[in-house]
């Protein structure tokens, strides 16, 4: 059996914006008109958000499907945790605080600066500055890393304004000293995953930590020139900044601070929280280090235990699908490309990063070029298919699961041209693979984590038209979308007949481990979310 997990290829209706359904597809059109196909939620409380209103997104979306339970994510148990003020209250907060109140020393925030709320949200950070002004913190800096991916593309100033009206607040009472320091945009500076390039997380560990980088007044500026500079920039790619007054950079990371990732998502949050933390490091040159605390938000590796501090505790989650089939003896191949190797591996795993089990599982990493994904729609979408294909010749794993990187990755550009050639694309290797696999008399589940490259152009709530600015242009969207996704069953008789079982209220991606499992002949956990199929087809 062949998990393909097409990344971002969500199922939206038709209209320009739709890059699933303007690409050429004979291959998705085929096994969604021939082949046992349903829908799945991939979104809001389907994942473990806070509300219906939440998008998904691939770590929790993989989390869903390899754990076959719904887990509390990042998001709901950080609004929970600073609702009950058990954050607050906990000893990472009381010890961070302690020290910046005694030494007299600044405490910086660190993140992404929006509401997107798949790696952070902007309520969450304004909660940690007015609780750090309540405790007597007297220099608070924040190094805000633009969005322009979860949210619209030229945003930024949007979340930069209530920020600077905050501070300058807080300000303006007295004897505070509370800025934005430093940051940049999200694809350029700091949130690099998976090693992909560690010249982000240079970069932003020069600006945050050693005040280099481009000179502002403030981070309006910054984002005003950037965009003047370039009409075409949008927000994820914008340079790295610093804020300088009287020559001098107003709040670099020194000796003795406190500083605080406000991310809760943890792919995008190792680099630099090994960049502060590792005494071995060898990435980059880090220069001075500073002594300072340093706290996640969350945990976000809990095998490396990285980092050692963190305010909220993570989703618990135990006993994943690949566990199962670890204790009962199956032999599995995980693959994909350096952007989602993370999300089949340590996400799919319940973000554990190591194997259960050595001897009975393989992981294939394919290392992502390091060019804009809009102009290589591509990917590594063919370098994955002929491992899988050759691992399927071999017959050397009962199953297998890959991702392909193409329909988020590129979507996330808000490039429509570009999206439609990465759908394309993962439809030709999607009928390179299922060939090889009709050959070996195997099964193919053909499914999605969430939608991206469905909704290329933002729609009017209301009435579900395509949004156009003052100028008549279609906005562009380049965050994923609320969309439900496929969930096809590709194999020989009797699985090119199989049955959905129709008592499902709400079909989700968690209903995917029960059905695997049922597919290749075992039972199911009790407690797993019920299969999508009729347990006797």
């Amino acid at each position: 059996m062949v998990m393909v997990i097409m990344d971002g290829v969500g199922l939206g209706g038709d209209n320009a914006g739709n890059a699933v359904k303007l690409a050429r597809t004979p291959v998705l059109d085929r096994i969604w008109r021939d082949c046992p196909t349903t829908e799945l939620v991939a979104h809001g409380k389907a994942v473990g958000m806070p509300s219906w209103g939440d998008m998904g997104n691939s770590e929790i979306g993989h989390n869903a499907i390899g754990a076959g339970r719904v887990f509390s994510q990042g998001a709901k148990l950080v609004d929970e945790a600073i609702k009950s003020g058990s954050l607050f209250e906990g000893t990472v907060w009381k010890e961070l605080i302690a020290r910046c109140v005694s030494k007299m020393s600044a405490l910086h925030l660190i993140g992404l600066l929006s509401d997107g709320n798949v790696h952070s949200h902007i309520d969450q950070l304004f909660a940690l500055v007015r609780a750090a002004d309540r405790c007597g913190v007297e220099s608070l800096f924040v190094h805000p890393l633009l969005d322009g991916r979860d949210v619209e593309k030229r945003s930024a100033l949007s979340y930069i304004r209530p920020l600077e009206d905050l501070l300058g607040a807080i300000r303006a009472k007295g004897g505070r000293n509370y800025r934005i320091a430093s940051g940049g945009g999200r694809m350029v500076v700091t949130m690099d995953r998976y090693c992909a390039d560690w010249r982000i997380v240079e970069r932003g560990y020069n600006a945050h930590v050693h005040g280099q980088g481009r000179a502002f007044a403030s981070a309006e500026e910054a984002v005003r020139t950037y965009y003047d500079e370039d009409p075409e920039v949008i927000d994820q790619f914008v340079g790295e900044f610093v804020i300088v007054e009287d020559g001098a950079p107003v709040g670099p990371i020194g000796d003795g601070d406190g500083v605080v990732l406000f991310n809760f998502r943890g792919d995008r949050a190792i680099e630099i929280s090994l960049a502060f933390e590792k005494d071995d490091f060898e990435h980059f040159d880090r220069g001075r280090r500073p002594d300072v605390f340093y706290a996640g938000m969350m945990q976000y590796d809990g095998d490396l235990l990285l980092p050692r501090r963190f305010l909220v505790d993570p989703p618990k989650i135990d006993r994943t699908v690949s566990e199962y089939l670890v204790e009962a003896g199956v032999r599995q191949l995980a693959v994909s490309e350096t952007q989602k190797f993370g999300h089949v591996t340590y996400f799919w795993n319940g973000n554990r990063s190591g194997k259960f089990d050595e001897a009975l599982e393989k992981y294939v990493e394919i290392r992502s070029d390091l060019v804009p994904f809009e102009q290589a729609p591509q990917m590594k979408a063919a370098e994955i298919t002929d491992v899988v294909i050759d691992a399927i010749e071999k017959g050397e794993f009962p199953f297998i699961r890959l991702n392909y990187a193409n329909g988020d990755m590129v979507g996330h550009t808000g490039l429509l041209d570009a999206a439609i050639a990465a759908v394309e694309t993962v439809d030709t290797e999607l009928g390179r693979l299922l060939e090889a696999l009709d050959k070996a008399r195997g099964v193919a589940l053909v499914t999605a984590d969430h939608g991206n490259s469905d909704g290329m152009y933002e729609t009017d709530k209301k009435t579900g038209a395509l949004k156009r600015d003052a100028e008549g242009d279609l906005v562009v969207r380049t965050a994923h979308t609320l969309n439900p996704v496929p969930f096809t069953i590709v194999g020989p008789p009797p699985f090119d007949a199989v049955p959905f079982d129709a008592g499902l209220e709400t079909p989700m991606l968690s209903n995917i481990a029960a059905t695997l499992l049922l597919l290749l002949g075992f039972e199911p956990p009790s407690d797993y979310d019920p299969p999508l199929i009729e347990r006797n087809f």
